[in-house]
């Protein structure tokens, strides 16, 4: 499995690049899982009054919920995204959003500010807005996923990070 984590500011860019990445490495024919860390205080998956939410009230530490076209996993509390990626098995899995693990990341930003801000050791390169601006950032590729999502693609191909 490879893993590649898009992180950045908010309104950056992160989700377009995140979902371009996606359907092109879905195109070339990879399985694909993603994971999206958010710092939202107020988000909850399960809604108020369904039957998982009361299952869970009622003190179920774990809730799947399967239907016709889906299944879904509740866990009543946080869980890593290091111990998370043990769970995936497709080829790739993009996370959006600053893990904290030492993996292979683009860096989306508005400014070079965001960029030197954001970035680090495994900064492989930069999308996100300030791609309509330039190509190249202190030495790495700077590539505009909405409008070269194969050369970003190739890039996250050779450089991702090898679980």
């Amino acid at each position: 499995m490879k893993i590649i984590t898009v992180k950045g500011y908010k309104k950056t860019g992160k989700t377009t690049t995140v979902t371009r990445i996606i359907a092109e490495l879905t195109r070339r024919g990879y399985s694909v899982g993603s994971s999206k860390d958010t710092h939202f205080e107020g988000f909850a998956m399960d809604q108020e009054n369904t039957d998982s939410w009361r299952h869970a009230k009622a003190g179920a530490s774990t809730v799947i919920i399967s239907g016709p076209k889906e299944t879904d996993v509740l866990y009543q509390r946080r869980i890593e995204v290091r111990d998370l990626l043990d769970l995936f098995t497709e080829d790739f899995v993009v996370t959006e959003g600053d893990t904290g693990l030492p993996l292979a990341n683009i860096v989306t930003g508005k400014t070079t500010e965001d960029l030197d801000k954001r970035r680090d050791e495994n900064t492989i390169g930069f999308s996100g807005i300030i791609a309509g601006e330039m190509t190249e950032y202190d030495g790495l590729p700077v590539i505009d996923a909405t409008r070269d999502v194969e050369a970003l693609v190739d890039l996250i191909e050779e450089r991702s990070t090898e679980r």
